[in-house]
């Protein structure tokens, strides 16, 4: 699914970009799994892709999506991350700590854990005053999260991102197709 592969790709990314990432070792084995798949035509894959006569890329479509530009991905993530920054020191040890609690839930479904994040960034969007819109919030706030578990426990991050990926798709999705 395109859709899916757009969270994907600007989750990863955020993570990338965000400087206190302290599990960049399990981050590049989301990669290498194949769990995050890059586009043919991105910077991965420079290949595809021809420069114009305008030095413009040329546009392409993979299974009828517009391919993701990478800059474009980049620079959008750093954006969020710098927000994220912000949203970090409200962010209380005691709701990333009750989250690694439920990712270590083996227990717990899929939709159960997503229920958790889903709850937990509710929570926080009541409780930190915010000044842009609301689903901009809750995607940075999910992916602050994500990076706050992983930093907290670097084994759950193929959960966390996965169960965050899948809140992004489920709660955010018109705000993603707008974004990327």
């Amino acid at each position: 699914n395109g859709s899916v592969q757009k969270e994907c790709v600007l989750l990863y990314t955020f993570l990338e970009v965000s400087p206190d990432c302290k599990f960049r070792e399990q981050l590049c084995s989301l990669r290498s799994q194949g769990i995050v798949a890059f586009p043919a035509g991105s910077c991965y894959d420079d290949d595809e892709m021809e420069l114009q006569t305008d030095g413009n890329r040329s546009g392409h479509l993979q299974n009828g999506e517009p391919v993701l530009d990478p800059e474009v991905v980049r620079i959008i993530a750093s954006r969020l991350a710098a927000i994220g920054d912000q949203f970090d020191k409200e962010i209380h040890a005691r709701v990333v700590n009750d989250l690694v609690q439920q990712f270590l839930n083996e227990n717990l479904s899929r939709e159960e854990i997503t229920r958790c994040l889903s709850e937990a960034v509710e929570g926080l969007v009541q409780a930190i005053p915010l000044d842009m819109e609301q689903e901009k919030a809750k995607l940075v706030l999910a992916m602050v999260l994500t990076k706050k578990i992983a930093n907290t426990m670097p084994s759950l991050l193929h959960r966390v991102f996965s169960t965050t990926v899948n809140f992004i798709s489920q709660q955010l999705p018109n705000y993603i197709v707008r974004l990327v």
